[in-house]
């Protein structure tokens, strides 16, 4: 699979997580949610950013518990509530968020 952004080809793995993570950008982030029909607002990219730093710290994506704690951590306990995730990001805020950051599918989720 690939995606074309700003004519050039990106590659993607069969559940659509990016093979190159350096071939991330903001441009595909808003290719990857609009395929997805999510519309990015500034409350999405503030836990896609924080998802991004949170990766170069430990090199590994978070599943949802240290995912909710990262975040309540940097954001604020009402930001670390799966709840409020699951809003911004439907269906499994885990996978969804690394793979819209451009970043590999947590290991422990499905």
């Amino acid at each position: 699979m690939e995606l074309i952004v700003n004519g050039h080809a990106i590659a993607l793995d069969e559940e659509g997580y990016l093979y190159d993570l350096h071939a991330w950008t903001p441009a595909v982030a808003e290719h990857l949610a609009h395929e997805e029909g999510l519309e990015l607002t500034d409350a999405h990219w503030e836990i896609i950013y924080l998802l991004r730093d949170f990766y170069q710290d430990y090199q590994l994506s978070p599943a949802m518990r240290p995912l909710t704690k990262a975040v309540a951590t940097k954001l604020g306990q009402d930001k670390g509530r799966s709840i409020y995730l699951m809003k911004l990001f439907p269906g499994s805020p885990a996978k969804r968020i690394a793979r819209l950051a451009g970043l590999p599918k947590p290991d422990n989720c499905l």
